[in-house]
């Protein structure tokens, strides 16, 4: 890895946020500077223009553009109210692919998020995955639970089992049917 590339995903990784419920998001005015851009009239026209792809696109701005408000420090040794946006890693994502790609810090970005967003995709694919091996697993042990006390009680042969499974597969799935759909 270049180490200009290792710089930036060490600054985007400084300037990120995590809240106390893991929520992570970036400071939009944080972001500019990052991205190497002074004026703020400038970057917000840019968040506009990925509001507007992210509502193309059917999905909820408002849950990845947060308005919010930053103190900043004037040069009196003053402090006042900025506007400022809570930004989520999809946002910012968008942001980037919006900027112009000339410049250096743009391009890491773009490459940055667009890998980040990946490696979260891939994590939360593992996680239905494990969802889904516990589940079966779970079903596997009420299963043999199952075989162990019907074979146990009255049933001695496989083929008695097999027939009192067969019926039970039956009932639930004519239960099923007749559940409404909402």
């Amino acid at each position: 890895m270049h180490d200009l590339q290792l710089i930036s995903q060490k600054t985007f990784e400084d300037i990120k946020i995590i809240d106390e419920e893991w929520f992570e998001f970036w400071s939009a005015r944080d972001l500019m500077k990052t991205l190497g851009y002074k004026e703020w009239r400038k970057f917000n026209w840019v968040i506009e223009k990925s509001i507007i792809s992210c509502e193309n696109a059917w999905i909820e701005s408002k849950n990845h553009f947060v308005a919010s408000d930053k103190m900043v420090w004037l040069g009196s040794w003053s402090k006042r109210s900025v506007k400022d946006y809570l930004l989520t890693r999809y946002a910012c994502y968008l942001i980037a692919q919006n900027w112009d790609s000339r410049k250096i810090e743009v391009s890491l970005a773009q490459s940055y998020f667009a890998s980040q967003t990946r490696k979260l995709e891939i994590a939360e694919q593992e996680i239905e995955e494990n969802k889904r091996l516990n589940a079966r697993e779970k079903l596997k042990k009420s299963e043999c639970e199952i075989e162990k006390t019907i074979y146990s009680r009255w049933i001695s042969l496989p083929i008695e089992f097999a027939t009192f499974k067969n019926k039970w597969i039956e009932a639930l799935y004519l239960t099923l049917k007749r559940i409404p759909l909402l």
